[in-house]
């Protein structure tokens, strides 16, 4: 089974899944990156957190000592009494200089002397040396002061992080949900406009009739579709130089079997009046009607070529009716007396040629008066819309039998004689003109024979 996915489909989908993947890659390394950065502001921030408490804490631990300086003087911290010393702690402990973050202000033995309210004293780990140590729990920066007789250890839960670092992805992923459908759905306009010029180069060779072999436009057709539109051109060109040898050999032929079969003819009629035998004169009978069949079948064939290859189109309009007026009495001249000729009072323009219009007429006649009941006559008419009607009387003819009838060499289900070619040459001159030809069984207002109607194309 063969593959025949849409190039504007594949594309679309091919660079909107690209351009999904850099959006997606791009998000990454940025979450990736900003994660980082928040790492260094966050531990910035502890560091700066330490060094704004430390100095507020040795201030508040110089107030509650009344004045004495415990930093200073170690031995009159140790003359205090115990009971002194446990208030001052508690007291200590209960300070409360802010929720963002915990601490815990120590001396040099380790002792807690300030904390933030709620702090486990466990989360804090011994001070090693100033910089940063991370717990299980806690990111913590450990600091002193110059005189290192105090020590501080500022933590931040690991967890908050995670649920800032999360906060600021989701932040980031979010709009992502909104800018990837709305980049496909650009891509995918943007491809379509693209492609335009291959639609119109599908719908330029769409429109165009089955005798329009002329070459395709490429004014406006881009770089790429040059060389599909240039083998197009070479190819329209090769069959149209096809068709012309094809529709000039034949209109030769039967322009060249014209001549002969005319003095064969006339042979024919010469033998018939000299002979005194029925059996010569019968033969030469058949001879001469089969002969007449083979000039009518000349004279389609190049009607049949002036048809496809001639110019239908006039420069100028002109009446339709005494190019039909002229049919009918060329039929009545040859002793055709079944037709009866309709025509409006009012002339009927039209553009297409006169020799195009008689070939048309006379071939719908002829059509009608050899295949139709031969008790009631033909009805031609022409109203003033430009429709030309011929009907006569006969059998209903079937669906199949209408479609099958305007191809070339059909005669359908009749023994009377004809070359099959009428109503070919009529389908003919009806498309490569833009008209409609339509076969009606039966008549129209009637119920049995058959009507063929042409819209020639008016003013």
């Amino acid at each position: 089974m063969t593959n025949r996915g849409s190039i504007q489909q594949r594309l679309a989908l091919t660079v909107g899944l690209a351009v999904t993947l850099l959006w997606l890659a791009a998000a990454a390394i940025t979450a990736h990156h900003l994660s980082g950065e928040m790492e260094v502001v966050y531990d910035e921030g502890l560091r700066a957190t330490a060094q704004r408490i430390l100095p507020i804490a040795r201030h508040d631990l110089r107030e509650r000592g009344n004045g004495r300086d415990i930093y200073d003087h170690e031995e009159d911290h140790h003359e205090s009494s115990d009971e002194e010393d446990d208030l001052d702690e508690r007291d200590a402990r209960e300070v409360r200089y802010g929720d963002e973050v915990s601490f815990v202000v120590r001396d040099r033995e380790g002792r807690v002397l300030l904390s933030s309210r709620g702090a486990d004293p466990s989360i804090f780990p011994a001070y090693t040396g100033q910089g940063f140590v991370t717990t299980l729990t806690h990111q913590v920066y450990l600091d002193t002061n110059p005189d290192g007789n105090l020590t501080i250890a500022v933590a931040e839960p690991l967890a908050q992080r995670s649920a800032l670092l999360r906060q600021m992805l989701l932040g980031l992923v979010l709009p992502l949900f909104a800018v990837i459908p709305l980049s496909l759905l650009a891509i995918a306009f943007v491809v379509r406009g693209s492609l335009r010029p291959v639609h119109d180069l599908r719908l330029e060779l769409t429109r165009r009739g089955a005798q329009d072999l002329s070459p395709l436009p490429d004014g406006n057709v881009p770089r790429e579709l040059m060389p599909i539109s240039a083998g197009i051109n070479q190819l329209l060109e090769k069959l149209k130089a096809a068709f012309l040898a094809e529709r000039s050999f034949a209109a030769n032929t039967a322009h060249e079997l014209r001549t002969p079969v005319a003095g064969a003819i006339a042979q024919a009629q010469r033998i018939r009046a000299e002979t005194h035998e029925p059996q010569t004169c019968q033969r030469a009978s058949e001879i001469e009607a089969t002969l007449k069949r083979l000039m009518r079948m000349s004279e389609k064939l190049m009607q049949l070529a002036r048809a496809e290859g001639g110019r239908l189109q006039a420069d100028q309009s002109s009446d339709v009716r005494p190019i039909l007026r002229l049919i009918a009495e060329d039929f009545i001249r040859t002793g055709e007396t079944r037709l009866n000729l309709v025509l409006p009072e009012k002339p009927v323009l039209s553009r297409l040629d006169p020799d195009a219009i008689g070939i048309l007429f006379r071939n719908m006649v002829e059509n009608a008066l050899n295949h139709g009941s031969k008790a009631e006559n033909v009805v031609g008419c022409l109203e003033e819309n430009g429709t030309i009607s011929v009907s006569n009387a006969g059998p209903v003819l079937s669906t199949d039998l209408i479609d099958r009838l305007s191809q070339r060499f059909e005669r359908g289900r009749t023994s009377t004689t004809g070359s099959g070619l009428g109503l070919s040459i009529i389908k003919t001159i009806s498309d490569r003109t833009g008209m409609k030809a339509e076969i009606v069984s039966p008549r129209l207002g009637r119920t049995d024979g058959v009507e063929v109607r042409v819209k020639l194309p008016t003013e």
